[in-house]
């Protein structure tokens, strides 16, 4: 399971097979991909069509079933992508360079790592503007971090080796002088507001966790959340995935850069979380 990102930058590809489908066939190619290693890695040399796995799945409206899936069906249903996937090369929703870049994952179980890296990424009273920017967000959109917390609360009703959220059982804390937040109420905030974060939002949330500069006068605070494009494009994106080697952290840092892009093209970022 994981968080699916997507910036909804309009594009041939995603006309023809739409954002779902896309995204669809992506993770069906990692997932034979995958199969295939572990088939290779055991000695098995058979083709992908003759190899095969149980995929189980469920949903609160189903019954959980398992099916058996051929790995070469998954190849065939992915290698329709490989004919738009020229179109990729100059977009500029395109994050990673790579074709469909437009899109990306963060894998659960999200780690305590992860979480207490996020609430370090906050502003403090030393940062007045934003500080107060931030309180006043939590108190009138009541981020109380419920939301999230219910998935947490879902998880500790499992095994420790069953966990599929988040890692660790209770959310990490930081105190931002008098103003106190947690990891629960950190991810409500980026998670929390739907299947899509609006420029204005996406803004806003670049501000807190610190992904691009907030050393900012009041007048250019208010700017993050203009529609001027030229406005948008000074900014810099201030996240370096380089400088960790937490992939969780890497995964984090990918979902805000797409968030970023999203933001200097004025287009929302679609979230399936």
């Amino acid at each position: 399971m994981a968080i699916d990102f997507i910036i909804e930058y309009d594009c041939l590809p995603k006309r023809h097979l739409t954002p779902e489908g896309i995204l669809e066939r992506i993770k069906e190619k990692q997932r034979a991909e995958t199969v295939i290693q572990w088939f290779r890695e055991a000695g098995d040399e058979r083709p992908p069509s003759e190899m095969g796995f149980e995929f189980s799945r469920s949903a609160p409206d189903e019954r959980a079933g398992k099916q058996l899936i051929v790995v070469q069906d998954l190849l065939d249903h992915a290698a329709v992508l490989d004919a738009h996937a020229h179109h990729c090369s100059a977009c500029p929703a395109n994050r990673s360079g790579s074709p469909f870049g437009c899109m990306g994952f963060v894998q659960y179980p999200i780690s305590a790592g992860a979480e207490a890296w996020l609430l370090d990424r906050l502003p403090v009273p030393d940062e007045p503007l934003v500080w107060l920017l931030l309180k006043q967000g939590i108190q009138r959109l009541g981020y109380d971090g419920s939301s999230v917390r219910a998935l947490r609360e879902l998880d500790n009703q499992n095994q420790a080796d069953e966990r599929i959220y988040f890692m660790s059982p209770e959310a990490p804390r930081r105190r931002l002088g008098e103003l106190r937040v947690s990891g629960d109420q950190a991810l409500e905030m980026i998670f929390g507001v739907g299947d899509r974060i609006i420029p204005n939002h996406a803004g806003i949330l670049l501000l807190f966790f610190a992904a691009i500069e907030r050393d900012l006068e009041a007048s250019e605070i208010q700017e993050i959340s203009s529609f001027d494009r030229a406005i948008r494009a000074g900014f810099s994106f201030e996240m370096d995935a380089a400088a960790t080697g937490h992939e969780g952290i890497r995964e984090i840092i990918s979902f805000f850069h797409a968030m970023y892009l999203a933001w200097k093209l004025d287009v929302a970022l679609f979230v399936d979380a």
